[in-house]
């Protein structure tokens, strides 16, 4: 599933780039020879490829979260750091953290303060 969702997201960039590259420029030193576009009648072109790139858009943000859910457990806990897998052992009441702070225990600062 998460190769299928990571190849799915390649093609719809691909269909996007394309699209993106194929509207007509709203300004700019392109904008001279777009007024033949209007003369021909392909305004409903552009809207279209306004609502392809929108569509395509929001097909990659759903797909990558798609992908993200269902990434195997075994890339995401390679990528994990030491600390959160060692904080996780923790939680899940395995060992303890490898350099946990040591707190004073009470025998030792009542035998600081008899110095006084």
């Amino acid at each position: 599933m998460y190769i299928f969702c990571i190849v799915l997201i390649l093609i719809a960039s691909v269909f996007m780039i394309l699209a993106v590259l194929a509207q007509n420029p709203k300004s700019g030193m392109a904008a001279n020879f777009g007024a033949s576009n209007q003369v021909m009648g392909v305004r409903q072109t552009s809207d279209f490829l306004e609502k392809t790139t929108w569509g395509l858009a929001v097909a990659i943000v759903v797909l990558s979260l798609v992908a993200t859910m269902s990434m195997p457990k075994e890339s995401v806990m390679s990528s994990k750091s030491e600390l959160e897998q060692a904080i996780e052992k923790s939680l899940d009441g395995g060992n303890t953290l490898a350099n946990p702070i040591q707190l004073p225990t009470q025998g030792a600062e009542e035998g600081e303060g008899s110095a006084e």
